[in-house]
């Protein structure tokens, strides 16, 4: 493969900034950029070792002073030569040390191609390769946790014995079948029955995941609701950290719909900051409350906001009402700092009751904690949570199939209607790890991939 360099750290000012190179003769193209202040070329410095000297522009001028470091191959992250040079993070000394490499024979990484080459290079497998982009997007802990623990392996090794399993049911046919003078033991229909039903529940268990990777990597859909100036804008800036919305005492200044996300309870939130719910002669805050609506409609959460210091209203029952279409809700009687006058009885059956104040951060931990309690981590292990539709589309196909080996096998049918199920679920656990390559399928998956890994 030819040799690729790409600046591997964000296009902004920062104390370091990387640039990557990998390929076959990547250390004689370093060596026409880098001299190490020590003497002798780069390419024979000790692999692993940092080692400083000159960056060199295409001209050969000195623009930085800065570290390196060689990686021989096969024992690098792409399986081949690879290079780094831990550079000054200015974007110019980054774009010209970038200039350089590539005057020198380097061409551009397009998006994800050092981690692709690991791929190809045999060097991780592709729920390894999703991991990485999942680490990278990861905005909440328990998302990094399991995105690291992937990619260590720990998806692959939950699938490889199944795949094993069952090909060691197709196997063991096959070689009846075109060694019938040989004494191979067969499989007997009950080692098949209990090789099939272990496989069934090892994919139920995995495809139960699928709801937590969802909001592992998604968030939940959070809508906030309320009638006008009960304090919905001044939750969502609290849980943000930021002003993000207007907050004033004018009933009705929030008229469309405010998205922003936020870790709460080490649960990520899609937050929704929704118009007042009420009646308007407002043409535009009219539409606003549609939304909002809409957006109830839609959530997984709804954190239903009354205002503590009055009695409950019209408007409020209303919210209340909008927000029974979400599955689950947590009623907040906010502005707490205040004298109570909400009574929380009525409420109760809606969800737990909490009082809050947004504005002076007041009960923001028992919040959290009531989120933590309604979005548990679950049973499975960091690792083993499906983050992708990808994933569960094809561990769904593998489930149905091993689910129809398991039948025909249990209706007596003919070994042959076993087996093209049985090799139907194993074509569907190799695309999860890799070991069925559709190009179309590896090409969309790096697609997601800055440049640069």
């Amino acid at each position: 493969m030819d040799v690729i360099a790409a600046i591997s750290t964000a296009n902004a000012l920062s104390a370091i900034g990387i640039v990557r190179v990998s390929g076959a003769g990547c250390f004689a193209i370093c060596d026409k950029v880098f001299q190490p202040t020590s003497g002798g070329p780069f390419s024979a410095a000790q692999p692993r070792e940092m080692v400083l000297g000159r960056l060199l522009d295409r001209g050969g001028r000195a623009i930085d002073s800065c570290l390196a470091v060689r990686f021989p191959g096969p024992g690098s992250y792409t399986g081949e030569d690879c290079a780094e040079f831990h550079c000054h993070g200015s974007p110019v000394v980054l774009r010209e040390a970038l200039e350089a490499l590539f005057a020198a024979g380097a061409r551009q990484a397009g998006r994800g191609e050092f981690t692709k080459r690991a791929f190809l290079n045999g060097h991780m497998d592709l729920t390894q390769a999703e991991a990485v982009i999942d680490l990278i997007e990861s905005e909440t802990a328990q998302a990094a946790h399991n995105a690291v623990e992937q990619l260590g392996g720990a998806l692959r090794k939950k699938i490889e014995p199944v795949y094993d399993a069952l090909l060691d049911i197709a196997s063991r046919f096959y070689a009846v079948v075109d060694y019938p003078d040989e004494d191979i033991e067969e499989l007997t229909r009950e080692e098949m029955l209990g090789t099939l039903a272990r496989a069934e529940r090892t994919l139920e268990a995995l495809l139960a995941t699928a709801g937590r990777g969802r909001v592992l990597r998604r968030g939940v859909p959070t809508a906030i609701l309320g009638r006008p100036n009960v304090g919905k804008s001044s939750l969502l800036n609290a849980l943000v950290g930021y002003d993000r919305a207007i907050v004033t005492d004018v009933a009705g200044t929030t008229r469309d719909t405010v998205e922003e996300k936020a870790a709460a309870g080490g649960v990520l939130l899609r937050l929704i900051d929704t118009a007042g719910i009420r009646e308007t002669g407002d043409a535009v805050e009219r539409l606003g409350v549609e939304r909002s609506r809409r957006a109830a409609e839609e959530a997984e959460l709804a954190l239903l906001v009354l205002d503590g210091s009055q009695p409950l209203t019209e408007e409020d029952r209303t919210a209340a009402e909008a927000a029974r279409l979400a599955p689950r809700v947590i009623v907040l009687r906010n502005k707490c700092d205040l004298p109570r006058a909400l009574d929380p009885a009525p409420l109760a059956e809606l969800g737990p009751v909490l009082d809050i104040s947004a504005r002076e951060g007041i009960g923001l931990d028992a919040l959290e904690s009531a989120i933590a309690a309604l979005f548990p981590d679950g049973e499975a292990p960091a690792g083993e949570i499906l983050t992708n539709g990808r994933q569960t589309e094809a561990i769904s196909r593998a489930l149905e199939a091993v689910r129809g080996a398991k039948a025909a096998l249990e209706d007596g049918l003919t070994p042959d209607a076993v087996l093209s199920d049985a090799e139907r679920a194993m074509n569907a656990l190799g695309e999860v790890t890799g070991k069925i390559l559709r190009e179309d399928l590896t090409a969309r998956i790096f697609e997601r991939f800055c440049v640069g890994k």
